[in-house]
């Protein structure tokens, strides 16, 4: 649990502080920025490996969570926010499978609550845009509801809508980075148990618990996709709900 409490490295003790896994956050972002600039620097119609393998990305970014759920018009409107939650997600999810890194940009709440607070406030803002005297009064007295019953629906409402989806952004993102390492760090930790303190048969277990290590290691990457997946997916979600017509 140390890990997620790391000593500064820079600045230690001054409110700029810099520790491990802020340098991961900081790796993470110069990497992708560098691979989007020289990825669409020199944009050609006949596009090469590189820049096809950007577009790639791009486009799915646009036709997965920006179409698909907004629409054209909105979800071009919410294009460049979305792009820029997914990949950034995703690469700071990455740096926790990186040798010498170890540790994922997104494993301290700052960065999953600074975005699920982006999440909110695009989703409110959304909605205010749309409908600025319907949104918050539908969201909180939904329509075809019997007057009687919302001294129990508004109450739900608004629990459900603005407190508990960014909180259930936040730790979804922050417990699945937690978690992940923490199982990486006990089978290698195992591993090196049993090879170098137990030694003698106990070595044998280390093969296992080595492999182990591995297949998480593989999985590790499906989360880090995944969660980058889920949490743009559901910003969209929510952008969408609030720019449907019913409110």
């Amino acid at each position: 649990m140390d890990d997620f409490f790391p000593a500064g490295l820079l600045f230690a003790g001054t409110p700029f502080e810099i520790t491990r896994i802020n340098l991961a956050q900081f790796l993470a972002t110069a990497v992708l920025v560098v691979i989007l600039v020289l990825g669409t620097r020199r944009m050609a119609v006949v596009p090469g490996r590189f820049q096809s393998v950007v577009e790639m990305g791009m486009l799915f970014v646009r036709d997965t969570f920006a179409h698909n759920i907004l629409g054209r018009k909105d979800g071009d409107r919410f294009l460049p926010l979305l792009m820029t939650m997914f990949f950034m997600i995703l690469f700071m999810n990455l740096t926790g499978i990186i040798p010498g890194i170890n540790i994922a940009g997104t494993s301290v709440i700052a960065v999953p609550l600074l975005l699920a607070v982006v999440s909110y406030v695009a989703f409110i803002y959304a909605g205010l845009k749309r409908s600025p005297g319907g949104f918050i009064r539908n969201s909180l007295f939904p329509p075809g509801v019997p007057p009687f019953l919302y001294i129990i629906v508004t109450p739900l409402e608004f629990l459900s809508t603005f407190i508990i989806r960014p909180v259930t952004l936040t730790l979804r993102l922050l417990m699945n980075m937690i978690v992940g390492h923490l199982m990486l760090v006990l089978f290698f930790s195992a591993t090196q148990f049993f090879l170098f303190t137990m030694g003698g048969l106990w070595s044998l277990l280390s093969v296992g618990t080595l492999a182990f290590g591995f297949v998480f290691t593989l999985f590790e990457v499906l989360v880090a996709v995944l969660q980058a997946y889920v949490f743009t997916v559901l910003t969209a979600v929510y952008i969408q709900l609030a720019v449907a017509e019913e409110h």
